[in-house]
């Protein structure tokens, strides 16, 4: 699908899969599943890892080089800790691009919806290509491109917990209003899941649990791969109906009296 990249800001990715780096087992099994979910973009956590140490052996060393490095935010409860640890990211040279996490609740983890709007704001202003990720809400949205993030990352579950898209009624709300990317970030447990939010017409999926608390987590980043690459490939072709009664597949002419 090398007509179908996907763009956001001034990046242009020509995989939809996004990628994540915790809870590997090991430092090779990471690198060989990134290798295999064929993503351009890998996302990691600021506050997590020394980006200083890139000997061999190190979790720098375990990122292939093709990769684009999106850091986040994630871990961070408040404003000030959000943009500072962005800014900390642009200086240590990893650009502009940046995935937005205020978190509001331990448990959940779901966003705080009032700092992300003032974190976003504040990043923008300051030529960040910022991703926020946020709640299944399209107000909130439609808020966040109207402050000028360059996508919207809506949770499809929360963070972690597999249970795949559990409202995509509003998934779809959001897709209708956007004029930015919408990628779905955050629940997805299973390559059916990302499928699934291929085929509502997301423009891309970001996931870390699923691959790597997989028992295999290299075979499920391979599945990953297929998943959106058959899901976006399903959207694009357009799919029947859905009818109340069976429809012959076979014509009827000339059937056998």
């Amino acid at each position: 699908m090398q007509d179908d990249a996907l763009t956001i800001g001034d990046y242009r990715f020509q995989s939809r899969l996004f990628v994540g780096t915790g809870k590997y087992p090991d430092y090779q099994t990471q690198k060989t599943a990134l290798e295999e979910s064929g993503s351009d973009v890998v996302t990691v956590a600021i506050r997590r890892v020394d980006l200083k140490d890139k000997g061999e052996g190190s979790f720098l060393a375990a990122i292939p080089e093709s990769m684009t490095i999106l850091p986040n935010t994630a871990g961070c409860y408040t404003v000030d800790d959000a943009v500072r640890t962005a800014r900390l990211a642009r200086e240590l040279g990893l650009g502009p691009l940046v995935k937005l996490e205020v978190i509001g609740d331990e448990k959940t983890l779901f966003p705080d919806i009032p700092g992300l709007l003032e974190a976003a704001e504040i990043l923008v202003k300051e030529d960040f290509v910022v991703l926020p990720y946020t709640t299944d809400d399209p107000v909130t949205a439609q808020r966040l491109e109207a402050i000028g993030c360059a996508a919207v990352m809506p949770l499809a579950a929360p963070i972690g917990s597999g249970l795949g898209i559990r409202n995509p009624h509003n998934i779809r709300l959001i897709m209708e209003a956007a004029r930015v990317p919408v990628i779905v970030d955050a629940g997805v447990g299973t390559a059916s899941d990302a499928a699934v939010a291929m085929e509502l017409g997301c423009d891309g999926v970001l996931m870390n649990t699923a691959i790597a608390g997989a028992r295999d987590p290299v075979s499920m980043s391979r599945a990953m791969r297929l998943a959106v690459e058959a899901g976006r490939l399903a959207y694009r072709s357009g799919r029947i109906p859905r009818k109340a009664y069976a429809t012959a597949s076979s014509p009827l002419e000339g059937v056998i009296g």
